[in-house]
């Protein structure tokens, strides 16, 4: 006979904190001791389909089958009905079991057989079965005990159907998150290197700037590692655990910038074929990290601004505003000041990311870091190549630090890989070390070698308008040697490098940037800033 103290212990034990496995057994446990039954088993509805997910006295291989629900009359009375269906002992509906019941061959002999449906929120998510081999063994079951049951085992299968869905929702972020802030922080390294006076500067600036909320601006060269120092404020952040998502506005069509950046909803405009989250979205909880700020068009600006201003965005064809929890990080080797100036940058946009402005000094500032970057590039492409040793020869360090670096970092990282793929190549013997010698590094050239080398050229070959002397041909050798601070002779010799690679592509802008490894909308503006200037006249 059943008591209510059964009904009670089985209410109990599926308040128990367990896993869903052991809820399952549990749950089939207590029901078998209740209810003397030969195999109960717990199904859950998938569309027009049920999945065994926890069985006992039915042969294992049971779990890995998939019942078609109208092809089962027996599972298909069950799923229409709204209470439980006893089925009679010499029923002629087929048993979707037949075969599968442990210590029994061949068809099922006439048994007891009952379906509980298992309905939440007036849903049927699934059924649970009993069976026994002892006919009539279920007839004198009180409604009342199996209507309490039901609603137990509706509530374990709920329970375990909500805890799946927040654990693969959960799955799914901490894999997005993983996966974005993994991505961010093995990019280029993960690990700022450097000990001189400007770096050990920043990175003060960046401790005291990464624990707080502040909108940061990385302005440097092109080539000095904006990325990198976005990746460290975020790792060193409170937000560390959420998402650092990457958006390069350089690259951005200017139609999509606000889809983008806000997303869209189906249907927004032509191509919108699903909803689309945007990155402010994706970044929720995390930080947003906007890459060549500068390229952004002034409407985009705007919509940039209301968005960092109020923290809330609102997606291509929705009505709703989404509110988020975004820290932004700005990167430019522009400088944006001067873009303000122009007209070209919006200046309260400006305002509201330079917060807290950080420069990265280039590399030919940072003295004695270049070594320490030489042996960490080094020591990564020794790595990659399977060698046992990479060795770097003293003159090889002595040319590097010759070297003015006009890449900066990326073109050392550059430098170092080919130089460490030259001396694999040279090695004669597989056991001997390899070493990096100063002709794998190519043709560098010191600052002054190239300064001499390139005023030269500018004098013989350079044709002057009418308006230049002689004097002030003459001037440009003496120029660079009378300056008066490093700043003053960097930008001379950058002068006289732009001059040549300009002569030796006739003027053209495009090749002149890619033989000095630079964009072309880089080198103009540098070359404006110098006051360098190509004008094309005809002669007669």
């Amino acid at each position: 006979m059943i008591t209510s103290g059964d009904l009670l212990e089985l209410a109990i034990d599926m308040a128990q904190n367990v896993t869903t496995k052991d809820r399952f057994d549990r749950l089939l446990k207590t029901i078998r001791n209740i209810i003397p039954c030969d195999a109960v088993v717990l199904l859950k509805r998938q569309g027009q389909e049920l999945k065994p997910l926890a069985q006992t006295g039915v042969n294992p291989e049971l779990l890995g089958r998939r019942f078609e629900i109208y092809s089962q009359p027996r599972f298909e009375a069950i799923c229409e009905s709204q209470i439980p269906v006893r089925f009679a002992s010499d029923s002629d509906l087929p048993d979707p079991y037949d075969g599968m019941l442990q210590g029994v061959e061949g068809d099922l002999p006439v048994h007891a057989c009952m379906g509980f449906p298992l309905y939440a929120d007036e849903q049927l998510i699934g059924i649970l079965t009993l069976d026994s081999l002892t006919p009539g063994v279920f007839d004198d079951i009180a409604a009342k005990t199996l209507e309490v049951i039901a609603a137990v085992s509706a509530a374990s299968l709920k329970t375990a159907i909500l805890f799946k869905k927040l654990e693969s929702h959960t799955e799914h972020f901490q894999n997005v998150v993983s996966e974005l802030t993994k991505e961010a922080l093995i990019k280029d390294g993960g690990e700022l290197i450097g000990q001189s006076l400007p770096m050990q500067k920043m990175q003060q600036e960046l401790g005291l700037v990464a624990p707080s909320d502040f909108a940061v601006l990385i302005e440097g060269e092109t080539g000095v590692g904006k990325e990198l120092v976005a990746r460290t404020l975020h790792r060193k952040s409170t937000r560390a655990e959420g998402p650092l998502v990457y958006v390069n506005c350089a690259a951005l069509p200017e139609n999509l910038i606000e889809s983008e950046l806000f997303g869209h909803v189906k249907g927004a405009f032509t191509g919108a074929d699903k909803d689309r989250a945007g990155k402010f979205s994706l970044a929720n909880g995390g930080t947003l990290f906007l890459d060549e700020i500068g390229e952004l068009p002034l409407l985009a600006q705007s919509k940039l601004l209301r968005a960092l201003q109020s923290q809330e965005i609102q997606a291509v064809g929705k009505d709703q505003v989404e509110v988020v929890d975004v820290r932004v990080i700005a990167a430019t080797n522009r400088v944006l000041k001067e873009e303000v100036e122009a007209n070209r940058f919006r200046s309260d946009l400006y305002h509201r990311l330079s917060v807290f402005p950080v420069c990265i000094p280039p590399l030919r500032e940072r003295l004695g870091d270049i070594t320490l970057l030489a042996g960490y590039f080094t020591e990564q492409s020794r790595r990659r190549l399977g060698l046992p040793h990479l060795l770097i020869d003293d003159e090889v360090i002595a040319k590097l630090e010759a070297y003015d670096w006009p890449g900066n970092v990326r073109e050392l990282e550059h430098v170092m890989n080919r130089a460490a793929l030259m001396a694999r190549s040279d090695r004669q013997d597989q056991s001997e070390m390899t070493r990096i010698k100063a002709y794998h590094l190519g043709q560098l050239q010191s600052a002054s070698q190239a300064l001499a080398e390139t005023t030269n050229q500018a004098l013989v070959h350079h044709t002057y308008t009418s308006q230049e002397s002689q004097d002030n041909r003459s001037g440009l050798v003496q120029e660079a040697w009378q300056v008066s601070n490093l700043k003053e002779a960097t930008e001379v010799f950058q002068s006289q490098k732009i001059h040549q690679a300009l002569l030796s592509s006739d003027y053209n802008w495009s090749k002149a940037a890619r033989a000095l490894d630079m964009d072309r909308a880089n080198l103009v503006r540098l070359a404006k800033r110098l006051g360098i200037e190509v004008v094309k006249q005809v002669n007669r």
